[in-house]
C-alpha cells in the first residue's frame, strides 16, 4: 500500500496543527509522501499566509515599505518553528524572498513561497527529503500544466526518494520563473504527485469529514456522501462545493487512483472516497450545490434554426470578448447563454451591439441575478420521476424556475432561480431527496 497525503492550510494554520498531520502520517507506514498547503486561518479574523504574501508583494511592487507586512510573514513561520521545537533556521529564505519582492520577481513566485516554507518545516519535522516543486512540476510556454514532462520526471525523482514532502501549489515555467496553478492548487499537486508515484489512494486532509450532501451554511446538518464518482465530484465542485480543487481529479483520473477526503481533526473519520465508478446505491440525488451571481443573455429570433451557424456566431461574440458561457439552454426560436455576471462589467452594450450586428435578432435581452443549482447524482437515470421531483419541490416552496437544463448523461439537473431564492430551493430539493 502507498498513500501520497495532503494537507490543507487549515491542516498546518500553526504548531498544533503540524504536529496533527505528523502524526497522521507516522500513523500509517503506507504515507511516503506529503504535499503541504501555506499556513491557513488560526482562527475567524485570522489572515492566510497566501493573502499576506499577495498583498505584501503589491506593496513592495509599489514601492512602499514592506517591512511591517514582512515581518509578519516571517513571524508566522518562527511560531510554528519554535512551536514544534525543531533546530530550523528560515533567515536566509526569508531574505531571498524580500530581496526577490524588491526585485519583482512576479505575483506567482511571491504566493508560492507559503507553500515552500511550509514544505521546508515539514520536511524538517519529519526529517525526510525536501523536493522543491520547481524542478519536478512543469508548465509551458503559453502557462498551461506540462501534464506528461512533470510526470516522467516526477515519477523517475520520487521513485529514487522512498519519502519526500512536496510543496503544493506551485511549478516552474521554460525560462524557470514560477508559475501558480488557481487558488487551492494544492490539492492538484497532491493528484499530480498521486498519479507520478501510481500510489494506491490519494488522501486529501482538510477541516471537514468529506463531502456533504449540500453546504452546511444553507442546509441544517447535511448528511454526508460516504462515496462518489469523479464525474459527480466534478459536476458538484463546478457548481461550488468547495472541499476540493475541481481540477484535482483529472491526474488520479488518468490513473484510476481514488481519492479520500479525510478530517486532520477527526482522522478516525472514514471521510468521503472518491472513485473512478461505484454502483448505485440507496440514494438517487448523490449531492445537491451551486452559486449566485450569474447573468442570462437571451437572442430571440424567428426560424433560427434554419440558419446555418447562428449558435456558433453567437458564441464568436463571447469568444472574441474572451468570456466563458456556463450554459445554454435554448428553444425553436430562442437561445440563451448564460454567463457569470462580473465578466460583462463595463462591455454590456457592447456585446448587445456586436450580437445585433452579427445575429439581427428580433430582440435580446440580459436577466442578472440569477443562481443556478445543480442537483447530481449517479441514481438519476435509473430512477424515474427525479425531475419531477426536483420541479414539484421547488414550486411548493413558492419559487419561481428562470431555466432549465439537463444534460444527455442524466447525470444531473440544473435550474436557475432568482439569487434571492437560492437558499430555499437548496433547502426544498434536499428535504425532497433526504427529508427535512
Amino acid at each position: 500500500m502507498l498513500k501520497v497525503v495532503k494537507f490543507g492550510g487549515s491542516s498546518l494554520a500553526d504548531a498544533d496543527h503540524f504536529r496533527k498531520a505528523a502524526e497522521i502520517v507516522k500513523a500509517e507506514s503506507s504515507r511516503h509522501y506529503v504535499v503541504p498547503s501555506a499556513p491557513g486561518k488560526r482562527f475567524k479574523d485570522d489572515d492566510k499566509v497566501t493573502d499576506l504574501l499577495y498583498s505584501c508583494y503589491d506593496s513592495a511592487n509599489l514601492g512602499e515599505n514592506i517591512d511591517d507586512a514582512f515581518e509578519k510573514i516571517e513571524n508566522r513561520y518562527r511560531d510554528i518553528i519554535k512551536g514544534l521545537g525543531i533546530s530550523l533556521s528560515l533567515e536566509d529564505e526569508f531574505q531571498v524572498i524580500r530581496d526577490s519582492f524588491m526585485h519583482k520577481a512576479g505575483r506567482d513566485y511571491a504566493a508560492s513561497r507559503g507553500e515552500y516554507l511550509n514544505g521546508l518545516i515539514m520536511a524538517a519535522y519529519l526529517d525526510c527529503e525536501f523536493v522543491d516543486a520547481a524542478d519536478v512540476i512543469f508548465f509551458r510556454e503559453d502557462g498551461t500544466f506540462d501534464a506528461e514532462r512533470t510526470n516522467t520526471i516526477l515519477g523517475q525523482y520520487l521513485r529514487e526518494h522512498d519519502r519526500a514532502v512536496i510543496p503544493g501549489f506551485y511549478g516552474s515555467m521554460p525560462n524557470d520563473t514560477i508559475k501558480t496553478f488557481s487558488r487551492g492548487g494544492s490539492d492538484i499537486t497532491g493528484s499530480i504527485v498521486a498519479r507520478a508515484t501510481l500510489c494506491d489512494v490519494y488522501e486529501n486532509w482538510t477541516d471537514v469529514s468529506g463531502f456533504m450532501m449540500a453546504d452546511p451554511r444553507v442546509v441544517d446538518n447535511p448528511m454526508p456522501i460516504d462515496v462518489i464518482t469523479y464525474r459527480e465530484l466534478r459536476e458538484l465542485a463546478y457548481m461550488g462545493a468547495g472541499v476540493l480543487h475541481e481540477e484535482a481529479i483529472f491526474p488520479v483520473r488518468f490513473a484510476g487512483i481514488p481519492i479520500n477526503i479525510r478530517n486532520t481533526n477527526d482522522p478516525t473519520a472514514a471521510g468521503t472516497m472518491i472513485v473512478p465508478d461505484a454502483p448505485v446505491g440507496d440514494r438517487i440525488v448523490t449531492g445537491i450545490a451551486g452559486k449566485k451571481g450569474f447573468s442570462v443573455i437571451t437572442v430571440d429570433k424567428e426560424l433560427m434554426n434554419t440558419e446555418i451557424g447562428f449558435g456558433r456566431r453567437l458564441l464568436s461574440v463571447l469568444e472574441r470578448e474572451r468570456i466563458n458561457f456556463e450554459h445554454l439552454p435554448s428553444g425553436i426560436d430562442t437561445m440563451s447563454v448564460v454567463v457569470a455576471t462580473p465578466v460583462l462589467q463595463g462591455r454590456r452594450d457592447r456585446i448587445i451591439d456586436e450580437i445585433c450586428d452579427m445575429l439581427n435578432p428580433d430582440s435580446i435581452h440580459i436577466e442578472d441575478h440569477l443562481a443556478l443549482v445543480a442537483v447530481v447524482g449517479r441514481g438519476m437515470k435509473a430512477a424515474k420521476g427525479t425531475a419531477a421531483r426536483v420541479f414539484t419541490s421547488i414550486s411548493e416552496a413558492d419559487v419561481n424556475i428562470k431555466m432549465i437544463d439537463q444534460g444527455s448523461s442524466e447525470l444531473n439537473i440544473i435550474v436557475g432561480v432568482k439569487d434571492d431564492d437560492f437558499e430555499k430551493t437548496m433547502r426544498a430539493i434536499y428535504n425532497e431527496f433526504v427529508g427535512g
